[in-house]
This record gives structure tokens, C-alpha cells and sequence, in this order.
């Protein structure tokens, strides 16, 4: 459904409103909270906003997006991190790739969440982290159809097997941390 895929300029998504509503630095910090990760994949990295969050932590960091455009982009704000065109439903890297697999209010834009949920499981040594917009009309983001349910999410986490996650309530999104 390519009509649920972000249209939106790069400047948009870096707009300082945007970047405050994501409360990006807050949902870095949580994803990295608890394991000692020093890989991550920012998957529908964007303009490579997160990307840039870890790399400043020192991390090494590999984007992908489905947008030629946005990985431009992300290639420009962030010049260490290696960036390359791709799905989520089909993670162009071996087994256990990463310490860390996040998606940055990306996974409701999914084809496949299933199959999505499953590559970044297969991709990641530790954890995958997922902020998404909650499962409630707001002024900003995606419309209620294209947001993703709570128990719909907890189910594809266990169709795709993974074995315990959380959910953290941030401002104006959720962060869900699954364990591999």
C-alpha cells in the first residue's frame, strides 16, 4: 500500500517541532538501555534523524529506506553511517547483523508487519525497538487507519516470535522494546 508510505519533504521531517514531538534523544536513550550495543540499523531510516541520534553516541550505524531521496539525505547529516535502499520485509543482511534494530515510527507504513517484525528479529543479536504513534486520534501523524492497535502489536510480536517486550508511554508515541 504505497498510499501509507511518508510523503513528506526532508525539511518536514526535520522541522525542530517534529523532532520534539518524537522526543527523539529520549527514545534513543530508552532503546539503548540495559545491553551494550554498539551496531544498530535504523530501518525507514528517513533523513537519518535517529541515525544521527546514535551516531552521536558513537554507535555504528546502518540505515535503509525504501526513498533513493531519503537515503541521500540521511547519507548527508549523517557522513559515518552507511546507508543503502531496501524494505523492511526483506533486511538485505546476514543473521544477527546488529545488537539493535530500530524503527522509527516506520512499522505502520509496513506492506507486511509480519514480515517485517520478522526480518528485524532475524537481523538483530539483542533487541529491536519499535516507536510508533499510539492508537488514538492526534493533530499530528499518520491517520487512525494507518495506526497500528496495541494487542494487533502484541500478536505480530508473537507470531514472529519473539519472546518478552515492553511498552513505554512517552509523550505523544510508544516505544515497544522486544527482546530476541
Amino acid at each position: 500500500m504505497a498510499e501509507k508510505r511518508f510523503a513528506g519533504n526532508i525539511e518536514r521531517l526535520r522541522a525542530p517541532e517534529r523532532v520534539e514531538r518524537l522526543e527523539v534523544e529520549r527514545a534513543v536513550e530508552l532503546s539503548l538501555e540495559g545491553d551494550e550495543i554498539s551496531s544498530v540499523l535504523d530501518v525507514g531510516t528517513g533523513t537519518g534523524l535517529f541515525a544521527e541520534a546514535f551516531a552521536k553516541r558513537g554507535l555504528a550505524v546502518t540505515g535503509m529506506d525504501i526513498n533513493p531521496e531519503m537515503i541521500a539525505a540521511a547519507s548527508g547529516f549523517v557522513p559515518g553511517g552507511e546507508f543503502q535502499e531496501g524494505t523492511a520485509e526483506a533486511l538485505p543482511f546476514p543473521d544477527s547483523s546488529f545488537e539493535l534494530v530500530f524503527l522509527g515510527v516506520v512499522l505502520h507504513e509496513s506492506e507486511e508487519p509480519l514480515e517485517a517484525l520478522k526480518e528485524c528479529k532475524r537481523v538483530s543479536r539483542a533487541r529491536v525497538a519499535i516507536l510508533e504513534w499510539p492508537y488514538e486520534i492526534q493533530p499530528f501523524g499518520p491517520p487512525m487507519e494507518h495506526r497500528l492497535n496495541p494487542e494487533d502489536m502484541v500478536l505480530l510480536f508473537q507470531k514472529a516470535g519473539f519472546r518478552k517486550w515492553k511498552m513505554v508511554d512517552l509523550t505523544n508515541t510508544i516505544l515497544y522494546l522486544l527482546e530476541v
